[in-house]
């Protein structure tokens, strides 16, 4: 293996530790999946790299400077810290700048070896001008326009396969024609008043892995075929599971990992480099949820022989 052909996978201790006691056990994935996934030896140590700290040039691309302003200066109104799910803190903005450029450097590491992954990210919910369920700085957004504005891509494909609607992702790109933005999520979940995606693909409550899949199937190579992407963002939520707490769907463990599979073939077969970030996962058992995200990665590294 080659300094530059391997598995690149953006990973920070800060993705892991900054938020308050009652907020730590959504985040304790982010240093299990690394943990396991190095103990299972799918990777080592030198697959792993730390961000640096997004800046505000690059931010302010995607985000209005006044949001920005409130996030640095820990200004954000009570209404808005509620909006976001997490008591603002120096730490945390820290760490949505850091998960940020993780995004981004992906983004350039796929370019080389066809593929990339941020163990975090996926901040789908959070708008130009505020964040909202638990996403303060939207990675996929920033990273995108990064890309449009360094002219390092022309046509960027946006596939959100978590169970919510990417509603900040679709409200910031809803008159970029350069971005195609791809949304399959629950029709009864969060957020409940949505946005438009260029394609919304609503899923009904109990949607199992056949139609899941069959759905996925029908409309991603055609968008593909049709928008001719040079490059696409994957987010791979695992909250699509009939054990997540508030997916609401019965998709199988299984099933979680052929979406992965059939979504990864199809970006290589068609050359497209692609950026994955990890999305929500709310499973009960925190090993339910660490192994699925795990086979992303694991799927990751076979199809593209890294």
């Amino acid at each position: 293996m080659t300094a530059s052909k391997k598995l690149h996978i953006a990973f920070d201790p800060i993705y892991a530790h900054p938020l308050p006691e009652g907020h730590r056990f959504p985040m304790l994935k982010y240093e299990l999946i690394p943990e396991q996934l190095l103990y299972e030896g799918t990777i080592t140590q030198d697959n792993l790299f730390s961000p640096g700290v997004c800046s505000d040039e690059i931010i302010l691309l995607t985000h209005d400077p006044e949001y920005l302003e409130k996030l640095h200066k820990q200004q954000l109104s009570a209404k808005e810290q509620r909006h976001i799910g997490f008591p603002q803190s120096p730490m945390l903005t820290t760490r949505e700048l850091i998960i940020t450029q993780g995004t981004i450097d992906c983004c350039i590491h796929a370019m080389e070896n066809g593929v990339a992954l941020n163990v975090a990210g996926g901040t789908h919910h959070a708008f130009a001008d505020r964040g909202e369920g638990f996403c303060m700085l939207n990675d996929f957004a920033v990273a995108a326009n990064y890309l449009l504005h360094e002219q390092l891509a022309s046509r960027i494909l946006i596939i959100d396969l978590d169970v919510h609607q990417g509603n900040g992702t679709a409200s910031i790109f809803k008159n970029k024609e350069a971005v195609f933005t791809l949304s399959m999520h629950g029709r009864n979940n969060y957020p409940f008043k949505k946005e438009k995606s260029d394609l919304d693909i609503e899923l009904n409550d109990g949607t199992a892995t056949s139609q899941y899949l069959d759905l996925l199937q029908s409309n991603l190579p055609s968008i593909i075929e049709t928008f001719k992407p040079e490059f696409a963002f994957f987010l791979a939520g695992v909250d699509i599971l009939e054990t997540d707490k508030f997916g609401k769907l019965k998709v199988t463990g299984e099933g979680c990992l052929m979406r992965d599979r059939f979504v990864l073939n199809l970006l290589k077969e068609n050359g497209i480099p692609c950026a994955i970030s990890m999305g929500g996962g709310y499973s009960a058992d925190i090993k339910i949820i660490t192994n699925a995200h795990c086979n992303t990665f694991r799927a990751a590294k076979e199809i593209y022989n890294l």
